[in-house]
């Protein structure tokens, strides 16, 4: 199979087109240029890219301008709430149901439940739905769980032509299974049902640069998928380089290399100026920033998961000042270091419920500042408002430089609570701002590897490659195929010399 069998593929009349495609091998090059040429030919409707994060989203957006109005792009969980949002009543849930489902447990989960039902009970609306897009691409399909696919499937069924585009070994999300839900998506299932399978296999991304590395990238893919090791002794190419460092970290899931052993971490990534530090979990991904003594930000993706339970608390704390001051304590403690209880929460949160009646000095009467504001307005605003003086104080006042803000979009986001007459229509409109501007992350960052999907960079570095981030399950090969296919010239793996990883062979 090659690219030329894959162009013929997509613009071939056959209702569905399904396209494996491996990271770095011309996905959204094909996908957008597909899009592009369909657009432009469409009598009717517009053509509709469907993808699961907003990286993606931002990528497809580049590179479809052209197109205009004719191409509509928006996550699934946004079309899946798109459509709750017309026929709420029906599905018993409110009207901005891309509320309800930030605020329940697995909400867009259950949205898709009721979204697949819907539509299979009521064919109408997916044949409403396919004129209004009668073609539609979807990209990472992999990871759609079996009630996502099943809507998508339901506006086919009904006219729209529709090409997916996916890698199983991709696949970062564990589906969960929810009463009346649908079958997990079966791979080889789809594959079978389509008119036309093909593959990508020419690894486009490290062409100019490093060819060597990408097929290295592709030979470990195999590998992976085959349920066999990565061998990093044997056969790696000059520009994967691996480093044996030990934890010297006394916190689970952080990693902090011992001394002896950073040196050629840190020379890597102080060397080049397009860096991505990936890891498997938030612990380590924060504890890392203070490894690297908090030189490299992180990249937050689009979520603000931390925000979210921060606007959740305001929203329902009903004027309740001791509410508002333990939900901006939260939001502290969750993104920023050193706004310990000992240090600060605790005077904060005892001068608010006692009315700021005591008397003050030095550092507790600056702490009682920013108490006053929680009395003064006990709401989002209040909040808001304290969480400015702090970000000011940091700045300006010595009492207050140890605390250090690591999720520093989010913070400042919260700061801007105080503008919008609710927290609910602060963070919509915050997050709409956020989906539109498409934002892309620093030069240098430090990143989990669920945020960095769908993102490239010059160098990688992956640690730590042990035994508990990197176990010898499909998902944690998923995740470290992820890793290893974001860099287009280097790559470096740091090993720990004991209980290294068991997917690599060191």
């Amino acid at each position: 199979m090659s690219d030329e069998s894959v162009h013929a593929a997509l613009r071939s009349d056959a209702p569905l087109v399904v396209i494996e495609a491996p990271a770095g091998c011309g996905k959204t090059y094909q996908g957008a240029a597909y899009a592009r040429d369909a657009a432009a030919i469409l009598k009717s409707g517009r053509l509709l890219i469907l993808t699961h994060t907003h990286a993606a989203c931002s990528v497809f957006d580049s590179r479809t301008s052209g197109a205009g109005s004719r191409v509509e792009i928006k996550t699934i969980d946004s079309f899946i709430g798109q459509i709750a949002g017309a026929y709420h009543a029906g599905l018993g849930v409110p009207k901005d149901a891309a509320t309800w489902a930030r605020q329940t447990k697995d909400g867009y989960d259950l949205l898709a439940v009721k979204i697949a039902a819907l539509l299979k009970r009521y064919p109408a609306i997916a044949r409403a739905l396919a004129c209004r897009y009668p073609v539609v691409i979807c990209d990472e399909h992999q990871d759609s769980t079996g009630e996502r696919h099943a809507a998508i499937m339901s506006l086919h069924e009904q006219g729209a032509k529709l090409r997916l585009f996916a890698d199983p070994m991709q696949t970062v999300f564990t589906a969960k299974t929810h009463i009346g839900g649908c079958p997990p998506l079966d791979w080889g299932a789809l594959t079978s049902q389509a008119q036309a399978f093909e593959r990508l296999d020419t690894p486009h991304r490290w062409a100019n640069g490093c060819p060597n590395l990408g097929r290295w990238i592709l030979t470990a893919r195999e590998a992976l998928k085959r349920g066999d090791r990565i061998d990093l002794r044997n056969g790696i190419p000059d520009s994967v380089t691996i480093v044996h460092a030990d934890n010297i970290a006394q916190q689970r899931s952080v990693f902090v290399p011992a001394p002896g052993d950073r040196g050629p971490i840190d020379a890597f990534a102080n060397e080049h100026q397009s860096l991505l530090i990936l890891t498997r979990y938030n612990n380590t991904a924060t504890g890392l920033r203070s490894a690297f003594n908090r030189r490299l930000p992180l990249w937050e993706g689009h979520n603000r998961l931390d925000l979210e339970k921060l606007v959740d608390a305001l929203s329902s704390s009903n004027g309740d000042k001791d509410a508002v001051a333990k939900a901006a304590v939260a939001f502290v403690q969750a993104t920023c270091v050193g706004f310990s209880g000992t240090a600060f929460a605790n005077n904060l949160l005892a001068d608010v419920a006692d009315g700021c009646t005591k008397r003050r000095t030095n550092k507790p009467a600056k702490i009682q500042a920013l108490a006053r504001l929680i009395l003064a307005e006990p709401d989002h605003r209040g909040a808001s408002k304290l969480l400015s003086r702090l970000a000011d104080f940091r700045t300006t006042d010595a009492d207050f430089r140890p605390i250090q803000i690591d999720a520093l979009k989010e913070f400042y986001e919260a700061c801007r609570l105080k503008d919008f007459a609710t927290a609910s229509a602060g963070f919509a409109e915050i997050s709409q701002r956020r989906t539109y501007s498409r934002p892309s992350p620093p030069r240098k960052a430090i990143s989990t590897i669920h945020k960095a999907k769908g993102l490239e960079c010059d160098r990688v570095i992956i640690a730590p490659c042990d035994a508990a981030t990197f176990r010898d399950d499909h998902l944690s090969r998923c995740l470290l195929y992820v890793a290893i296919s974001r860099p287009m010239k280097r790559l470096m793996f740091v090993v720990p010399r004991v209980n290294p990883s068991p997917l690599t062979l060191v």
